[in-house]
């Protein structure tokens, strides 16, 4: 570990980049300076992560150059990456779960031998994070801790190596909002000792909050550059998808109908066999959006295995519509009217290696014009699918190819698209734009907002403050797998569910 304060300036020059025919990268210029905090914004498929990728040594540039410090440089790997100085932390960490975090650390480290003295590397590991402001258990192993230690586990690595150049991808969209807020103060305290970070985001009110100067990517390309304090965050937006654009918010409506989704004393046990939902108990209404906030790994993912049939829970109760269905398979959840949108949009919620037209008529296959008897009607999947694409502008379609190949927002598009289409009752949907920009960001919105008007009711389980505040009529917080608040939209604010999501209920008393 090296207390050095050396800088690093990077330049790369006409960059070029693409896969199987398609560009990801055309002709980018990129410039980071010594002791600054470079925002990286553009759509989903704009270059961001291809940019990124070449800069950390993950891939190579077809055309262009990178200059660091003013030599040209190649980087056949992230390892001659981190020798030069630059290090990435990606949304999917890559950390070795059942190794502690001491040991993560020391993992591949170029100076260290074979015989590592564990005390040593304890200490170094403890020393680090309490200088920059990331405290985590040296002796902890990775599956011990919340995403949000694991994200300082993957910073704490590149530091332990003495990166110079830090690239972090949408680092705050696990974190509650004072973990984004210590986050952004170490990131300062980086770039004081003259270190440089490109953040990644987007979240443009962080992008104003914690970055000197902004670069906008589009379609491959970058489309602008300009110092942060001379940027509004509309003027970001409409450089992101060449027009303008706000992002929608519910209209204020007190009028709900009658309880659609009802939850009794729920228990769902995880992965170990431990109850991870506790005793949950709650209403959603035809009409309204019910908010589920809490920092990922608090029992979402389990309350929402339990909600549509994916997992059994031990004891309480499911009501769909006054139908029970706590017992019930996933296809009689369905029957009953329920349709959930899961938060891995590829696997579970898509067949990647289906086309989108296939992928649009999996839940409704079953009934014409999808089939007749028993017999699959191969025209229908391609009309109606075709209807659908044109219908919410999912982009990038080919006939005959996997929707794999599809951006980020448009898998989303796709996935609402053929959830919605059923004239669900209840909609569940897990983080429906975690990742994505802000223009399928509106228009997954905006769909959430549709099936509200349309007496739907919906169950908004995220990590996003913003948009949980900007979508929901009542908040819920889960904590350890309990409920451990509920506020109106009026009552809401993103000081008050942070606090709840850290457990400090009676710092949040009405």
């Amino acid at each position: 570990m090296s207390d050095s304060t050396e800088t690093l300036t990077v330049d790369l020059r006409d960059i070029h980049k693409q896969f199987y025919g398609v560009k990801a990268n055309e002709g980018v210029n990129f410039q980071l300076r010594p002791g600054e905090v470079h925002a990286l914004l553009g759509e989903n498929g704009a270059g961001k992560s291809t940019l990124c990728s070449i800069l950390a040594g993950l891939y190579r540039p077809d055309a262009g150059e990178m200059i660091i410090e003013g030599e040209p440089v190649v980087f056949k790997s992230p390892k001659d990456a981190l020798a030069a100085g630059i290090g990435m932390v990606y949304q999917h960490f890559r950390l070795v779960p059942n190794l502690t975090v001491a040991e993560n650390l020391a993992l591949g480290h170029h100076n260290l031998g074979v015989m590592v003295d564990q005390k040593d590397l304890q200490r170094d590991a403890t020393q680090l994070g309490e200088r920059y402001g990331l405290p985590v258990d040296p002796t902890a192993r990775i599956w011990q801790l919340s995403v949000g230690e694991q994200q300082r586990v993957e910073i704490l690595k590149l530091l332990y190596r003495d990166a110079k150049v830090l690239i972090l991808d949408e680092p705050t969209a696990v974190l509650t909002p004072q973990e984004s807020q210590s986050l952004f103060s170490t990131m300062r305290q980086l770039t004081d000792e003259g270190r440089s970070v490109i953040f990644v985001s987007h979240k443009l009110h962080e992008v104003k909050q914690v970055s000197d100067r902004v670069s906008v990517m589009r379609q491959g390309q970058m489309v602008g550059e300009i110092d942060t304090a001379d940027a509004e965050p509309k003027d970001l937006a409409r450089m992101m998808v060449g027009r303008d654009l706000e992002l929608p918010t519910r209209a204020e409506d007190d009028s709900t109908g009658q309880p659609m989704l009802v939850v009794r004393d729920l228990r769902v046990p995880g992965d170990r066999g431990l109850e991870s939902v506790k005793g949950v108990s709650f209403e959603v209404r035809s009409g309204e959006v019910v908010g589920v906030a809490g920092v990922s790994g608090n029992g979402q993912r389990e309350l929402a295995y339990g909600l549509v049939g994916l997992r059994r829970p031990t004891s309480g109760s499911v009501t769909l519509d006054g139908v029970d269905v706590t017992e019930e398979n996933v296809l009689e959840h369905i029957r009953q009217g329920l349709a959930y949108i899961p938060q891995n949009r590829l696997g579970m919620g898509l067949s990647p290696g289906l086309t989108t037209e296939d992928n649009l008529g999996l839940k409704a296959f079953r009934e014409a014009p999808y089939s007749k008897g028993r017999q699959l009607v191969p025209a229908a999947f391609k009309s109606r699918g075709k209807d659908l694409i044109e219908q919410y502008d999912i982009r990038g379609v080919v006939p005959g190819l996997p929707i794999r190949l599809l951006s980020g927002g448009n898998l989303q598009k796709a996935l609402l698209a053929r959830e919605v289409e059923m004239q669900p009752k209840i909609l569940i949907a897990r983080s429906p734009t975690r990742g994505l920009d802000v223009g399928a960001t509106e228009a997954v919105r905006n769909s959430i907002l549709r099936e509200r008007s349309r007496g739907t009711g919906v169950l908004l389980m995220s990590e996003d403050l913003d948009e949980l505040l900007a979508l929901s009529d009542r908040l819920i917080v889960l904590y350890e797998g309990e409920i451990v608040g509920e506020l109106t939209a009026r009552m809401a604010t993103a000081e008050r569910l942070g606090l709840l999501m850290a457990g400090q209920r009676d710092e949040v008393a009405p």
